[in-house]
């Protein structure tokens, strides 16, 4: 299979490069704003835990600035901007852009397929952002980022990987050259120094980038409902429902909880239709009480915008994660604010 995949692999590659080539030679133009914009992406699909890291920045720096959101909102059933509300069903605005919102409601957040165009729209409103952070924007070249960092699974190197279909990444390891800073994300939080070393060693940073680390921490469990108490011991039984890109972690994670742990895995972005409940019901039921699911916070987005029958509406449960910066962030944070001081 791997065979098969090398010839549309190679083929993606000279697509990839030609359209990078077109921007770095400036037949495609790139625009620059007048407000600072800060790109978080990554150079491979899914999994690198870019929603957690938004959400970091926009906790470090909503309560100086006035900052906004924008992404393309993977997987709505709508097209064009659209500013985000608190009560906005996740197949409008896709589920990573509700979850924003809804944790920070003080700050603007919009989606828009067309990141220039969204941003361009974001500028207009009255008060308009200081500081503008493009979720999953290193691929958009339409935008120049004022400050742009791309992320990387510790559990899967780049250079370790293919491009698509062959492997996850999007682009080859040198589009990394493009980012002021990389993210190792999803260490151990016990990474040694001379792990980090070769790690840094291993991404061959150039002049002037930085390599951070962090690792991933479990908040508190939360009721889907808001309201039910959680029976979680080791010896209760759990589903793990996921629609996420590797929900490998997350399970490891249930099963340090429970010695009782069933998978029902779900594809990345899934939005959850009357049948996949049925399919949860009848999971759930298969599990001797009292049992209990368990969802990832993204998830929990999704499934919050659909009916559930009140067999399991009081048994849905989903632990926030949030990242721990291993290396300090304070020059990456002072990076951004230096630019939005600039802009002022």
């Amino acid at each position: 299979m791997t065979r098969l995949l090398s010839l549309p692999a190679a083929l993606y590659r000279v697509a990839v490069a030609a359209r990078n080539k077109l921007f770095d030679w400036r037949v495609l133009p790139s625009r620059r704003f007048d407000v600072p914009v800060v790109c978080v992406g990554n150079i491979t699909v899914g999994g690198t835990g870019k929603t957690p890291h938004v959400e970091a920045l926009v906790a470090a720096l909503a309560g100086e600035h006035r900052v906004a959101c924008i992404s393309r909102g993977y997987g709505r059933r709508t097209r064009g901007f659209l500013l985000v509300n608190e009560h906005d069903d996740p197949r409008r605005v896709g589920d990573e852009p509700a979850q924003v919102k809804n944790k920070f409601p003080g700050i603007t957040v919009a989606v828009d397929e067309h990141r220039a165009r969204g941003i361009e729209r974001l500028l207009r409103l009255d008060p308009r952002p200081g500081i503008v952070i493009m979720d999953d924007g290193f691929q958009h070249r339409a935008v120049t980022p004022d400050v742009s960092i791309v992320l990387v699974d510790y559990h899967r190197p780049p250079r370790a990987d293919h491009l698509l279909p062959r492997g996850r990444l999007r682009e080859p390891v040198s589009a990394l050259q493009r980012a002021r800073w990389i993210i190792v994300t999803k260490c151990p939080p016990d990474i040694s120094p001379g792990e980090r070393q070769a790690i840094v060693e291993q991404l061959d940073p150039s002049t002037g980038q930085q390599v951070l680390f962090s690792t991933m921490q479990h908040g508190e469990i939360v009721p889907l409902d808001g309201i039910s108490p959680c029976p979680l011991s080791p010896d209760t039984p759990v589903l793990c429902l996921t629609g996420i890109a590797r929900p490998d972690a997350y399970r490891r994670h249930l099963e340090t909880l429970s010695r009782h742990v069933v998978p029902l895995a779900f594809p990345d972005h899934h939005f959850f239709s009357a049948r996949d409940v049925r399919r949860i019901v009848e999971a759930y039921r298969r599990l001797p009480p009292p049992a209990c699911i368990f969802t990832t916070e993204k998830d929990a987005t999704r499934l919050a915008a659909v009916p559930l029958p009140p067999e399991i509406a009081g048994s849905i449960f989903y632990i926030p994660v949030e990242p721990r910066f291993i290396t300090p962030a304070d020059q990456l944070l002072d990076n951004i604010t230096t630019h939005a001081r600039q802009d002022q």
